[in-house]
């Protein structure tokens, strides 16, 4: 029976569990919180790994933030983790687990997940939006994903948004909590912060209703660059229906007052959320 250990990186956390790719389930699932440096980083690695010990393991399949190049193992770029880029991080982390090791961007795992078994699975042409920590995207033409020339396909939060800064720092929950903690000496996260909005606390409509229009401003313009069949939405916040409305609403608000819209964007949440990228790790592993 083949077993797999699947690692998602993330900007706060670190999430992990093990695929059984015979019967295409996740289990064992768990966390870590991201440490600040390297070496704690592989000590993380290694935990994980001596957790299934006992298990016959065919390897680790690791999504992670960066310009992932496949053929050289190193990640491009940048992150909110910089001591994961710019050297031969993939061979490193294969000595320290003395396991194969298959690595893929984080977004690219999203779309890897949700196109095998997932909302995209009868679908050919797709754009996704991935939200954690930071922003990220895919772009999949014909089933197959675009990486570009330099590898950055699909990096949307790097596109810009209002107030001159990037998108990734515009467009998530997390630095929406961040602006509204520093403002009103608060400790919420960007989900209660959501929820808060949502039940008609004006100063988070305020804050949430930023990141919505930086996301509905983002999602407007994709859909004329490459004219998907869906634009998905991953990461957890996916998971939340308050979002995905508030979200859906903003862009018709945007294309409604334009009034020479032809299409609406077709605005869909993934099916495994945060577990996408552990599922796409999976699949990037194997094929």
């Amino acid at each position: 029976m083949s077993k797999l250990i699947v690692i998602d990186v993330g900007g706060t956390s670190i999430k992990y569990g093990l695929w059984d790719d015979e019967i295409q389930v996740l289990s064992n699932k768990s966390s870590l919180e991201t440490p600040n440096n390297i070496e704690d980083f592989y000590h993380n690695f290694e935990s994980i790994n001596n957790e299934f010990k006992n298990r016959k393991i065919d390897g680790v399949g690791i999504s992670i933030p960066g310009i992932v190049d496949q053929d050289t193992g190193i990640i491009g770029g940048s992150s909110a983790l910089p001591y994961i880029h710019d050297f031969p991080i993939k061979q490193v982390i294969q000595e320290h687990l003395n396991l194969r090791v298959a690595l893929e961007n984080d977004a690219n795992c999203v779309a890897l997940a949700e196109l095998s078994i997932g909302v995209a699975k009868d679908l050919n042409d797709i754009l996704f939006l991935v939200i954690g920590t930071g922003v990220g995207g895919a772009v999949v033409s014909n089933r197959k994903i675009i990486r570009g020339s330099n590898l950055y396909g699909g990096e949307f939060g790097m596109m810009m948004g209002d107030g001159k800064k990037q998108l990734s720092l515009w467009g998530t929950a997390v630095h929406m909590a961040e602006r509204y903690n520093s403002k009103y000496g608060m400790n919420l996260s960007g989900k209660q912060i959501i929820e808060l909005a949502d039940s008609g606390d004006f100063t988070a409509k305020a804050e949430t209703q930023v990141m919505y229009d930086n996301l509905a401003q983002a999602i407007y313009n994709l859909q004329f660059v490459t004219d998907p069949q869906a634009i998905i939405v991953g990461g957890g916040v996916s998971r939340s229906s308050i979002f995905m409305k508030h979200l859906i609403e903003t862009v018709n608000v945007y294309l409604d007052s334009l009034g020479n819209i032809p299409i609406y964007p077709k605005i869909m949440a993934s099916k495994f959320h945060n577990d996408s990228n552990l599922i796409g790790a999976a699949y990037n592993f194997y094929n």
